[in-house]
């Protein structure tokens, strides 16, 4: 079943003598259940792809299907309202609130809709138990680690049961420890919990824990990978291929 779908997608900036095409004809989809990829140099057009699907940015032409729903013919005050219903996001810095404490962290998304309180503390014990945080729900960011913190980000992400989770180099600030656990948690949620995410990043490492990687080179798809039966490291091995031929950046194993 297909989640996502993007179809001949375009994003011109300026005009004339001044135009930047960051998305050139761009056409692809995303199953549910599906962790994929998206990897390129700088100025591929990786992010521009993710601020569009977000709703973020506006497309120049083509169209993109959430479920059944075309979102670039969303007006602007029914943007927020698509947001919140059908996508989670997992920012780099994780953009926890040190003056909340981790529950409401958490709930905070579901308690700024209105939600019953009772919902809202069945849904956040849930998730919590399944990213293994319910014990430091009543302890603060400062207070705990930041594998537990990356899980509390992880946890507000799915809090709404969204229908896509959108990551933008979720460990581009974080070291190699830190990045592996989450990571490792990103790929807990795929597998156990069936979160559909599609993870934006340069770095070989990361993509490797995905099920299916797109190469962007300058807005269009140059290339496209699926793991397979792959182990990780031979998938991380073909990606590293692909980046050599493609003249990106490429990370270590580690």
């Amino acid at each position: 079943m297909e989640i996502l779908k993007v179809e001949h997608l375009s994003k011109v900036y300026g005009k004339d003598e001044n135009k930047v095409v960051a998305l050139d004809d761009v056409s692809f989809s995303v199953e549910k259940g599906e962790f994929v990829a998206i990897m390129g140099a700088s100025g591929s057009g990786k992010t521009t792809l993710l601020n569009t699907i977000s709703t973020i940015d506006y497309v120049t032409s083509g169209h993109i299907l959430v479920g059944d729903k075309d979102i670039t013919e969303l007006k602007e005050d029914e943007k927020a309202d698509f947001r919140k219903d059908n996508l989670g996001f997992i920012f780099q810095d994780f953009n926890l609130l040190d003056t909340l404490n981790i529950e409401e962290n958490i709930a905070l998304a579901l308690i700024i809709n209105g939600e019953d309180q009772n919902k809202v503390d069945k849904k956040v014990e849930s998730i919590a138990l399944k990213l293994g945080i319910k014990d430091i729900l009543k302890k603060f960011p400062y207070e705990v680690s930041g594998g537990q913190k990356q899980r509390c980000a992880c946890a507000r992400a799915l809090i709404n049961n969204p229908k896509i989770i959108l990551a933008d180099e979720p460990t581009g600030a974080l070291d190699s420890k830190s990045s592996r656990m989450l990571l490792e948690t990103m790929d807990d949620m795929n597998d156990k919990l069936k979160a559909t995410i599609l993870m934006v990043t340069h770095d070989s490492f990361s993509a490797s824990f995905c099920k299916r990687v797109l190469f962007l080179k300058d807005g269009k798809i140059f290339n496209e990978i699926i793991r397979g039966e792959k182990t990780r490291k031979e998938f991380f091995n073909e990606i590293l291929d692909v980046l050599t031929l493609l003249g990106g950046d490429v990370g270590n194993v580690k």
